[in-house]
């Protein structure tokens, strides 16, 4: 799969970064990773809808080669700075159909993307979105008011991540088969290995996302969710894992009975079922998504 490097020195005053097709003509698919990830992560997946549409890998604020970037900025912001860095950067493509895929934490600044600008993306693919409750958000905001979110499991787990490995083998044994990389296919493993850990100042290989970030942006919330899932027009899939969180499970099932532009399907597998089985999760996208271009050109 043949990418090139793009940067953005973004409003917020850092630099993003991602990379993207060399423009052939083909549909854009412009995707965002999920929480301590990056696009590359996703390289088997990709490679497979890379046959019928160029790629525009996004790396938010601390991921990938993107800048750290000082406080996390919230969800909002970040879905804010990566329709910023399109708009920079994307007018290498001309006036192509532009499609939208985000997972996980990605899935969900994916949709806010989509609310604040309806018209940019022709069909959208959310992989297991975390879409909290109303109740949920509800509950996170008290907690935040008295400090106590922050110390939710997923972010105290991700405080916890082992972030440092003496080289990329030992890395890839130490992860093979355990907690979030369970049914991990190799090469998906490989993909994260190779492209989510850089080389280290001291010797050996760190994560690129620091566990700080991971754990800031799992103590944190999207703003005013239900209120932009609503405004969502463009047509929309939500793939769900079978074995999903239960919570994101009946968001996703909420969401799509109250928008009539979005409908869900259920794939085998966990929230990551796309690295169990990237065929299965690319020929569902792919129908989708080419799907709209036949229909836009009846």
């Amino acid at each position: 799969m043949q990418l090139k490097s793009w940067y953005h020195s973004c409003s917020a005053g850092f630099t993003l970064r991602g990379e993207h097709s060399p423009p052939s003509g083909k549909p854009v698919l412009h995707f965002v990773h999920g929480n301590g990830y990056c696009g590359r992560t996703y390289s088997p997946l990709l490679e497979l809808l890379a046959r019928d549409f160029d790629l525009f890998l996004s790396d938010v604020q601390g991921h990938g080669d993107s800048d750290h970037g000082g406080r996390f900025h919230g969800w909002n912001r970040t879905a804010e700075l990566a329709l910023e860095a399109w708009q920079a950067r994307g007018k290498v493509f001309g006036d192509v159909p532009l499609h939208a895929m985000g997972h996980s934490f990605g899935g969900v600044i994916t949709s806010l993307m989509l609310a604040r600008q309806p018209q940019r993306f022709r069909r959208a693919v959310l992989l297991d979105p975390v879409l909290f409750s109303p109740a949920m958000i509800g509950l996170m905001a008290l907690s935040d008011v008295v400090g106590l979110y922050s110390r939710n499991g997923l972010a105290q787990r991700a405080r916890k991540r082992r972030s440092h490995w003496p080289d990329r083998e030992t890395a890839y044994v130490a992860l093979h088969g355990r907690g979030m990389f369970k049914g991990w296919t190799e090469p998906a493993l490989r993909a994260y290995v190779d492209h989510a850990l850089r080389e280290a100042p001291d010797g050996g290989v760190e994560l690129k996302c620091r566990p700080a970030r991971e754990a800031e942006i799992f103590s944190s919330y999207p703003r005013r969710l239900w209120a932009s899932l609503a405004k969502v027009t463009t047509p929309t899939l939500v793939l769900q894992g079978a074995d999903t969180y239960p919570f994101a499970a009946k968001g996703i099932a909420r969401w799509s009975a109250e928008n009539m532009h979005v409908r869900h399907s259920v794939l085998p597998g966990g929230h990551c079922f796309m690295q169990q089985d990237p065929a299965t999760t690319a020929d569902a996208v792919r129908a989708f998504l080419m799907a709209g271009e036949v229909a836009s050109d009846a």
